[in-house]
């Protein structure tokens, strides 16, 4: 007769189905269960047959990205980004993730990302003159549409500098903009997103063939050298690579600004607050916290706060490719766990009245009380976002430019819908009135 299985104690968790495929409502429904089951409960997919773990407590998260993260990989939903992003940072693993990483951190240093501070006051500058003049005429913006315009324009203008416009006329115009003009992330716009790619390849031919220096970020890819073998980065690597940091630049950033409004809108005492900042470092164009590494800000508690509530990066997903143990459970080999920090910037033992805004929860005295895996909205551990620094600082001198001079208010009074996508996003465009500031 042969042996029964051993059966491993698992998580708690509901006996209805998840659907992978992410219907509205989903995220009301993991934090519905998130307070139902605790830190750590199970969820059933039919199209998945290994156990998924959903882990909610700093502790286990730090264990999973930061402690034991060799013994995990990405996890559900890699392959489709792999088809829009090929095998970049974001999605590649092991050495060759570790060699790539190391070959474009130098890119995102303090000292780069401070030199390029000036591309984003000009296209703030730009912005904010469009909204004045909607201002002055009493009519709308779309919020969602022009911030990530703003996103698009800022990533490219740092990745190809004084190329992009050559590259623009080549096609008749922007051919990224197709990130902007298509919501959808399916097959039909990967296949047309990865396309683009020729034009990023003829560029990086052209500097080989002129020898003339550049001042960009697609220039220091180019660059840079593997440290033991001195090889540089093939056509494929650099390609795959500087398809990830357009996505991942514009899409995250525009995704914070358009729900840092909303809050703003919703909530006129830190909106007071905010105008009362920068009313008094008045209209001159200073460094920002990012590039300074001085303390911190109100403008930039107000964008961690939006962080937080809305993070744009709602879900990590991970896969287990070796034994371990998150707090009482077992995980067995293949187990899939899903980390969202979305629920982990809920956990009420860490965050008081978690669905309030309140900026001042990242006041330097209350961050060094805070549990350092309670926010995550870049990620932690070796897989942290390489670009944090610089989405902090583009979404700090964006705010710090549009709030000194502008107020907005929501166009209407329509239900904001999440959408939780690769990123997590309002279902409808966010319409709203600006309104010129008397200061």
């Amino acid at each position: 007769m042969p042996a029964s299985p051993i059966l491993l104690p698992a998580p708690p968790g509901p006996d209805e189905p998840f659907d992978l495929d992410l219907p509205e409502g989903s995220l009301d429904q993991l934090l519905a269960w998130f307070h139902t089951y605790g830190d750590i409960y199970r969820l059933r997919s039919p199209r998945i047959p290994a156990p998924i773990y959903v882990v909610n407590h700093p502790d286990d998260v730090k264990r999973i990205l930061v402690n034991q993260h060799r013994h995990y990989v990405k996890g559900i939903g890699i392959e489709r980004v792999k088809i829009l992003l090929g095998n970049g940072i974001m999605v590649s693993e092991g050495e060759f993730w570790r060699r790539q990483r190391t070959l474009i951190q130098p890119a995102f240093h303090r000292r780069v990302v401070t030199g390029l501070e000036e591309t984003v006051w000009a296209a703030n500058r730009d912005l904010l003159h469009r909204w004045s003049l909607a201002a002055r005429n009493g009519e709308p913006v779309n919020v969602t549409r022009d911030t990530s315009d703003l996103a698009l324009q800022i990533v490219l203008c740092s990745l190809f500098g004084t190329d992009l416009p050559a590259i623009a006329a080549a096609v008749g115009g922007n051919p990224f903009a197709i990130l902007t003009q298509e919501p959808s992330r399916d097959l039909r716009f990967a296949a047309r997103f990865r396309s683009l790619g020729r034009l990023v390849l003829d560029c990086a031919q052209r500097r080989r063939a002129e020898g003339r220096e550049h001042f960009d970020l697609l220039a220091m890819l180019m660059a840079a050298r593997d440290r033991e073998t001195g090889a540089a980065m093939t056509d494929k690597e650099l390609l795959d690579e500087v398809m990830t940091l357009i996505v991942a630049g514009h899409e995250t950033t525009a995704s914070t600004l358009n729900w840092t409004w909303y809050l703003l809108s919703r909530n006129p005492g830190a909106e007071q607050r905010l105008h009362a900042e920068l009313g008094a470092q008045g209209d001159a164009q200073t460094p920002t916290a990012a590039a300074t590494g001085a303390a911190v800000s109100y403008a930039r508690q107000v964008l961690e706060e939006a962080l937080r509530l809305y993070p744009p990066g709602w879900l990590l997903t991970r896969r287990a490719v070796a034994e371990d143990r998150i707090g009482d459970y077992p995980v067995a080999l293949g187990t899939h766990v899903f980390i969202s920090p979305y629920l982990v910037h809920r956990h009420p033992r860490f965050w008081e009245e978690p669905e309030a805004f309140r900026p001042e929860r990242f006041a330097p005295a209350a961050a060094t009380a805070r549990h350092r895996y309670a926010h995550l909205p870049f990620g932690a551990g070796p897989r942290q976002c390489v670009g944090q620094l610089f989405a902090m600082m583009e979404m700090e001198i964006h705010l710090r430019t549009i709030a000194q001079a502008l107020q907005l208010r929501r166009a209407d009074d329509t239900p904001v819908i999440l959408e939780p996508q690769v990123n997590l996003r309002t279902r409808d465009d966010l319409l709203m009135i600006p309104a010129l500031r008397t200061h």
